[in-house]
């Protein structure tokens, strides 16, 4: 069924953790002195999307396994240095136990949630990008996500690398101004270029601008490949040396930065509410953990209070 209006597909863990760091504990807790920064921001955030961007859907997407170990075979670099001295995730001790609070609001307002085990929550977003009816919005911090941007279906990515106020709304040539490749070509672009957010090491001495040019003129990993046993492929003596002595991390990561689209998911109706599924539980959620003001904006922008 064709859609007037977009469905934004919500980053949950990267705007939760923006929320974290933007906002100060001690501007956001409960009455016995519990922090709920990322829980207020998060629900700001929401708020604001759904006035301004004019939604008709939406769906929140979780980690339920933030390093799948299916991607950690193919690469024991990826976000290695993330791990926890006693295994799992690095995440501030203050925000952990703001996660099941924010799942507790969404389910009183009727917004669904959804993860997959074995996946992060960037392949729940490449799913759902792909089967949800467009136009689809996406929206995140994390630039991994840019591959997801399609023009045709269409899906967009909302980047809120500069928050949710100012967000980068991307389409394909957006993409290709900000790195010089079409959003198709990013995974092989990351993988060159690397990530040590990610812990993906990139080829040593290849950045974006380089990355750029050899995606530009060979069309993507797989042709720069070939094009290395070639001899008359014009490469520089330094740089087909660095590419070579990295074809085996070649092989690989882009299979691990390129994001699922094959997710086995529930059947979600991703309606937005009007109003909130359980008023009564939100309330006592709002006035429990201090959340009066944010889940007030949040309940007035469903209503229609939208700018």
């Amino acid at each position: 069924m064709a859609h007037r209006q977009p469905i934004l597909l919500i980053d949950s863990p990267s705007l939760y953790f923006r929320a974290y760091f933007g906002i100060p504990e001690s501007a956001a807790r409960t009455g016995d002195g519990q922090p709920v920064n990322a829980v207020r921001g998060f629900l700001d955030m929401l708020a604001q999307l759904v006035r301004t961007r004019r939604p008709d859907r939406m769906i929140c997407a979780m980690d339920h396994d933030w390093r799948p170990a299916w991607r950690v075979e193919l690469l024991p670099s990826y976000k290695a240095h993330r791990v926890a001295p006693e295994g799992g995730e690095v995440v501030p001790d203050t925000l952990s136990p703001q996660v099941p609070m924010i799942l507790e609001v969404l389910d009183a307002l009727g917004i669904p949630v959804v993860g997959a085990t074995g996946y992060e929550a960037d392949d729940v977003l490449g799913t759902l990008a792909v089967t949800q009816p467009g136009p689809v919005e996406v929206v995140s911090g994390d630039r991994d996500l840019f591959q997801l941007v399609d023009d045709a279906h269409p899906v967009r990515l909302l980047y809120v690398g500069r928050g949710v106020a100012k967000l980068d709304d991307c389409d394909d040539a957006a993409v290709r101004t900000r790195y010089g490749v079409p959003a198709d070509r990013y995974a092989d672009f990351a993988a060159l270029r690397g990530d040590p957010s990610d812990g993906l090491p990139g080829v040593a001495g290849v950045g974006e601008k380089t990355a750029a040019r050899l995606i530009d003129r060979y069309g993507g990993l797989d042709g720069i490949l070939a094009a290395l046993d070639d001899p008359r492929s014009g490469f520089a003596p330094g740089l087909r040396a660095k590419l070579d002595a990295a074809r085996d991390y070649l092989a690989v990561a882009p299979k691990v930065v390129r994001v699922a689209t094959d997710v086995p998911l529930p059947e979600l109706d991703p309606t937005l509410p009007t109003a909130p599924a359980d008023p009564d539980r939100l309330l006592e959620l709002a006035q429990r953990w201090n959340l009066s003001g944010s889940c007030r904006r949040l309940v007035d922008a469903l209503a229609g209070d939208r700018q």
